[in-house]
């Protein structure tokens, strides 16, 4: 998929983790390893914040567009919508 998730780069950078992250946002720990991880299919605006809110980061800071990707099908048993 050419749109990137630098999460994980994001947390090494505040030398947080994710159970940390899940705390102050709210956002559940398997939610936020799916976006993570990459199988994410869609972000609520409402977690992009809360996520930019915790780190004090830009939406541009944790996601990225990757040109030359070619987009693939999803296989839903890989990719959820993160709430």
């Amino acid at each position: 998929m050419p749109i990137v998730v630098d999460l994980d780069v994001l947390l090494a950078r505040r030398k947080m983790r994710l159970s940390e992250l899940s705390e102050r946002t709210g956002i559940s720990l398997q939610n936020l390893s799916v976006l993570k991880n990459g199988h994410a299919r869609a972000v609520r605006f409402s977690t992009l914040s809360a996520i930019c809110d915790a780190l004090r980061c830009q939406p541009g800071d944790l996601l990225r567009y990757e040109a030359g990707e070619a987009p693939t099908i999803a296989d839903p048993a890989t990719t959820r919508d993160v709430a």
